[in-house]
């Protein structure tokens, strides 16, 4: 069964539960809030790089290609850093630039934490204190340059980083460089494995990097070649319930590499001035860094960003692997996860498809006369079938996952200020392209009289594009796919649907895109889709059934016919939902106390099939101002009464009074559309249902 929104809350509270009582110390930015609520990947990045790693402006610019490069790779970046007593997972534009720019931003360790909140303080957190913050709010991967470690000479100074301690007591993934090559990397390595923390060189080598060089002459205990490797490590022991971390080490990239002479001098300058000066502690290693970047004209700085960009590419793509594999062993009923048969894991529904900007032209006569100017009115608003179902889960209170594409135009920033109220993290803006436009001439009745779009950039919509979303698609509640999108990325969802048991459902769209999941087997993976009768006939044309050569007319003679071209797909479908326009809707599938059961079977159809006509809910021709909606507004307020586990009857009805609402609504979905306003007792003028065998 699809899992309740109360369940959905459930899960959110568990997933923030580590913070407790210190939850008020916090801010979590709401994309990191969201990601880790659906179990999303999301990579910890610290902020002394910011504050007091790298120079202005490189480390603001430093900070944001990092951001970027973790989003390209599929996962969420959470920088972390302390704001006047608040220590943030995720920060925005303006905080980044503030924490880059200021003048008194302290360096936060363990240590530091409490008197800097005390104080209402702001810091740049070290790896210590991102560990603490990353793990109190469910972080699992952290991505950093170096580790600090023992000094040199600190068998005398006994100067020994908090980070190393860290790694002992806090259950969190460490990528990084290696420990910057400043230290006594021998005694590091020793002191972390009294410490009880997995060290492995990522990549076809165990030998230990350090920092601005590939080999710092001492090797790994362990090594891992792949993101997948890395993360069966981690997950192995979060599994073991071990309180310690790990550190993965990647070599930066050869071609980026730092002559090791010209480095090693230049820091053994650097420590003698710094010993010369009287600098201890803390200020040691920003110091020596800066040093070192004079001393070597800038090429340590370059070498530094460049194994930070790395080391933000390897630790998002093993964040998403270990997301990945975290995910099966839910979908599997793994450890820490109770769940009955048949039930599917919580998890975000997500849509894909298209989204466009709507003209719509609505003439002031009866008939339409082409080739001259009629009279009528003409309004902008935003459409496309995937944006309006996700815009009506989002206003239902099931904000879904959009996957879809626009250019970098005027329309983009309009429709994107439009859906502020929607997840659109995952739409692409496309250089060089066009948004989707289309235009709709309706008649004074309501009826569509001509349509043209420009939709090419659908087609954009790319399996290639949709594959970095794929632990999402596994584990969702309810995946939607609309016609626009191209046929090779509705082949890709469906075999990732059908291998983690995903129930689909497919919004044809129009009449020639309605053939697209059945040019394949893909089909065969789909639990629902919600054709009108036109839609319905190609998709039984395309796989080579007859169909009738002419549309039936007749109420009588449209409800003999649904159920006769409805059966040959519920060989595999769950549920086919027929839209009648005005006449109402057809719901066909397995009977169950007297209607068709809408919750998805775990195994093969045993039941009768029956098929169930409603009535649709009267809207005179005067009322109707918009028909572009309608039908989406239906579906996706049907799929909020499936997710809420509503019974057949209400999740129709809620349906039927969104469609009614877009029907009255200058725009396709209707922004006054809420989850009170079709509450399935809101209207007494239901007709009785019809059932019919088939």
């Amino acid at each position: 069964m699809l899992w309740t929104s109360s369940a959905f809350v459930r899960r959110i509270a568990t997933s923030s539960s580590r913070l407790g009582k210190n939850e008020s110390l916090f801010t979590i930015h709401p994309a990191v809030k969201e990601a880790l609520a659906d179990h999303r990947p999301v990579v910890a990045l610290e902020s002394t790089i910011i504050t007091h790693g790298m120079p202005y402006p490189h480390n603001l610019s430093t900070a944001r290609e990092v951001e970027t490069i973790v989003r390209a790779e599929g996962a969420t970046p959470a920088t972390i850093g302390i704001l006047e007593g608040r220590i943030h997972v995720g920060l925005s534009s303006d905080e980044l630039d503030f924490l880059a720019q200021s003048k008194t931003a302290l360096k936060v360790s363990r240590r530091d934490l409490p008197y800097v909140i005390s104080k209402g303080l702001s810091g740049g957190t070290t790896v210590s204190g991102t560990m603490i913050a990353a793990h109190l709010a469910g972080i699992r991967v952290f991505v950093t340059g170096g580790i600090g470690g023992v000094h040199r000479d600190g068998e005398n100074s006994l100067d020994v980083s908090a980070d190393l301690t860290e790694l002992g007591r806090t259950p969190i993934a460490i990528v990084s460089a290696g420990v910057k090559s400043i230290l006594d990397i021998g005694r590091t390595l020793e002191f972390l494995e009294t410490e009880g923390v997995c060290v492995a060189t990522y990549g076809d080598t165990k030998s230990f990097p350090a920092f601005f060089s590939r080999q710092s002459g001492f090797t790994s205990p362990y090594s891992v070649s792949s993101a997948q490797e890395a993360a069966e490590l981690i997950a192995s022991t979060l599994d073991l319930g071990l309180q310690s971390g790990i550190l993965l080490a990647v070599p930066i990239p050869e071609e980026h590499a730092a002559t090791g002479k010209l480095i090693e001098d230049a820091i053994q300058t650097a420590l003698s001035e710094a010993s010369l000066k009287g600098v201890t502690g803390r200020d040691v290693t920003p110091f020596v860094l800066q040093c070192v970047n004079e001393l070597s004209k800038g090429k340590s700085l370059q070498a530094n960003i460049a194994l930070i960009h790395n080391n933000a590419k390897v630790g998002s793509q093993i964040a998403c692997a270990l997301s990945k594999l975290k995910d099966k062993e839910r979908l599997r009923g793994g450890i820490g996860t109770q769940k009955s048969k048949g039930q599917k894991m919580d998890s975000k529904t997500i849509v894909i498809g298209g989204i466009n900007v709507d003209l719509i032209a609505k003439g002031k006569t009866k008939k339409l006369l082409f080739g001259q100017t009629n009279p009528g009115s003409v309004c902008q608003s935003f459409g496309g079938v995937g944006r309006n179902i996700a815009d009506c889960l989002s206003r239902l209170g099931h904000k879904p996952l959009f996957i879809s594409a626009t250019g970098k135009d005027s329309h983009s920033e309009a429709v994107l200020n439009y859906c502020k109220h929607m997840d659109t993290s995952a739409i692409a803006r496309l250089q060089d392209q066009k948004t989707a436009t289309y235009c709709a001439v309706i008649t004074e009745s309501g009826e569509l009289s001509l349509g043209l779009g420009d939709m090419d950039i659908h087609q954009r919509i790319q399996e290639q594009y949709v594959s970095q979303y794929e632990n999402q698609i596994a584990s969702a509640s309810l995946v939607v796919l609309d016609g626009n999108i191209p046929v090779s990325t509705i082949d890709y969802v469906c075999a990732i649907a059908k291998k983690y048991s995903v129930p689909v459902w497919f919004e044809p769209t129009d009449a020639d895109k309605a053939c697209k999941p059945f040019l394949s087997e893909s089909w065969k993976s789909l639990s629902y889709t919600s054709p009108n009768l036109t839609e319905l006939c190609t998709m039984n044309r395309t796989l080579g059934l007859s169909t009738p050569t002419e549309l039936p007319r007749s109420l009588e003679d449209v409800l003999s016919c649904v159920p006769a071209l409805s059966r040959p797909l519920l060989d595999h479908l769950h549920c086919v939902v027929v839209t009648l326009g005005s006449a109402g809707v057809v719901l066909c599938g397995e009977q169950e106390a007297g209607t068709v059961n809408l919750q998805p079977r775990m195994e093969k159809r045993k039941g009768q099939l029956c098929a169930v006509h409603y009535p649709a809910l009267a809207v005179t021709s005067e009322e109707t101002v918009n028909v572009s909606g309608a039908g989406d507004s239906f579906a996706g307020a049907m799929m909020v009464g499936m997710l809420q586990g509503r019974n057949t009857d209400n999740c129709v009805r809620m349906g039927l009074l969104a469609a009614r609402m877009s029907l009255l609504s200058p725009h396709p979905i209707d922004p006054s559309l809420t989850i009170d306003a079709i509450h399935p007792e809101k209207s007494q003028l239901w007709s009785k249902p019809t059932l019919m065998c088939m």
